[in-house]
């Protein structure tokens, strides 16, 4: 008897550590992903409330808004004029995204379900792209928007929509993406379309898109991420403000409000809205995508 009374208070015992143990773990993982979040949201927040202070609270490094400034907004569009730079972005990302879909779900099935020769080498240079830094490419593109390397159609492409958008409206890693994704489709529906009578064009347009949606929203969250942050790029060929984007603008606010903390602040919010607004609309798509891709080579 009393060795059996042992033997339960030693159970006991070695769940309670046990849950104590797991406990312990989780709160360990908890608290690290707690302060993790904070950080990241840290600079957002500080973002947000610069931009709803007066300027003598930002001087004073105030963590709260006495009373919210939501004039800065309209101050800041109107000052910065970000109404012509907002539209510039709208036209030149919108512009980019039809390029980047066109050529990306075009390669990306050629490379998936045409046997061609050269299909894995031509593949492996295109893979090989993705290790060259942007800042290497920014000169050759340059000489080619100039007409520098051969003539282009229209002349130079500077301060033009094309300028700003040709160059980016094919993307390595999206192609890499879509090709990933199309492989995983069985051959045996391209042989029953076959059998109806579809070529390849035929079956990529009502077989292949309609359940490629998830993969392909992924493709235009990165490509309009891409475009709408640009900077560096549209900084060197834009030196008058025709087709500056958002980003350049805002800018060129910077070096021209000088102090103005809070509006600057203003600025870059409204730079990030966009982004927030399109990401939480696409969440679902894009982690279904990213999920269901590189499952097979």
């Amino acid at each position: 008897m009393a060795s059996s009374t042992n033997t339960a208070y030693q159970l006991h015992i070695k769940k309670s550590s046990s849950f104590a143990n797991r406990f312990f773990s989780k709160f360990i993982l908890y608290a690290i992903l707690v302060l993790g979040a904070v950080l990241a949201l840290m600079p957002f927040y500080w973002m947000i409330s610069t931009s709803l202070m007066t300027l003598g609270e930002t001087i004073n490094r105030k963590w709260f808004p006495a009373i919210p400034q939501f004039i800065n907004y309209l101050d800041a569009w109107n000052e910065a004029d970000f109404a012509k730079y907002f539209l510039n972005s709208v036209i030149i990302t919108g512009t980019t995204l039809v390029g980047i879909l066109i050529t990306s779900t075009l390669a990306g099935y050629a490379f998936a379900k045409i046997k061609f020769w050269g299909r894995e080498i031509i593949f492996a240079i295109l893979l090989s792209t993705l290790m060259i830094p942007e800042s290497i490419t920014l000169l050759p593109n340059l000489l080619m928007v100039r007409g520098a390397i051969f003539p282009l159609p229209g002349g130079s492409w500077m301060n033009s929509l094309q300028g700003l958008t040709i160059p980016f409206m094919a993307s390595a890693f999206s192609i890499f993406l879509l090709r990933q994704f199309f492989s995983q489709i069985p051959h045996e529906l391209w042989d029953a379309a076959r059998i109806d009578g579809c070529n390849h064009f035929l079956f990529l347009l009502r077989i292949v898109l309609p359940i490629s949606k998830a993969p392909i929203m992924t493709v235009l969250l990165f490509g309009f991420t891409g475009a709408w942050n640009a900077f560096a790029w549209p900084l060197l060929v834009t030196t008058r403000d025709t087709w500056r984007p958002l980003m350049v603008g805002l800018w060129t606010f910077v070096t021209e409000a000088g102090p103005q903390t809070n509006l600057l602040m203003a600025g870059a919010v409204i730079t990030l809205l966009p982004i927030l607004v399109v990401y939480f609309f696409t969440q679902k798509q894009f982690t279904t995508g990213i999920a269901t891709t590189g499952l097979k080579g």
